[in-house]
């Protein structure tokens, strides 16, 4: 069993920075493929970024450039580093941890961007 819970999410005008952690406890965590999703008003909950175990990442085209996903495996923590943020960044963003086959989710950070 794998909780994660996030922090960091707020209010920021447009072309800002934000910083997203989420805290892991629960089994190994240098195991765990870990990840952010994030879902708007009205809209599919979408994948954003991946950080795996061995520290690859990979990053939806929208966000290429301008996030940065990360983790510090002696805090048991992953971030995303948002930069240059846009109206259309604006969501409930969800950290995910996959250790296969179990797939767990926190309970989400709003993140909101003013133009």
């Amino acid at each position: 069993q794998v909780q994660l819970v996030e922090s960091g999410g707020g209010l920021v005008q447009a072309g800002g920075s934000l910083r997203l952690s989420c805290s892991a406890s629960g089994t190994s965590f240098r195991a765990i493929v870990m990840g952010w999703y994030r879902q708007a008003p009205g809209k599919q909950r979408e994948w954003v970024a991946t950080v795996t175990s061995g520290g690859s990442t990979g990053y939806a085209d929208s966000v290429k450039g301008r996030f940065t996903i990360s983790r510090d495996n002696t805090k048991n923590t992953v971030y995303l580093q948002m930069n240059s943020l846009k109206p259309e960044d604006t969501a409930v963003y969800y950290c995910n941890g996959l250790l296969s086959p179990y797939s767990y989710w926190g309970q989400g950070t709003q993140v909101t961007v003013s133009s």
